[in-house]
């Protein structure tokens, strides 16, 4: 396994990380700024109100998405293994 494959897999590992994390994160950001907002227009300052829509919102982004980042993380444990299988010899 020469270092241009060590390259290939960790490239492949941060692919996968931004393609499973990525909607997760953005939508969470996305909620959250939506609340401040809505936060600093009405001059609630409760530190609390944040957390459940962002965790009724991440739920529903799991529910809609969770099949393709299953599948992105199959694909990606098959890869390895195959690389791994394939430095071996």
């Amino acid at each position: 396994m020469g270092a241009s494959d060590v390259g290939a897999v960790l490239q492949r590992a941060l692919t996968t990380t931004l393609m499973v994390g990525g909607p997760i994160i953005l939508v969470s950001m996305a909620v959250g700024l939506a609340i401040s907002i809505i936060q600093a227009a009405t001059q609630i300052n409760e530190a609390t109100l944040t957390f459940v829509p962002k965790l009724l919102v991440v739920a529903l982004v799991l529910m809609i998405l969770g099949p393709m980042m299953a599948s992105q993380l199959t694909d990606f444990t098959r890869y390895v293994f195959q690389a791994a299988s394939e430095a071996g010899r």
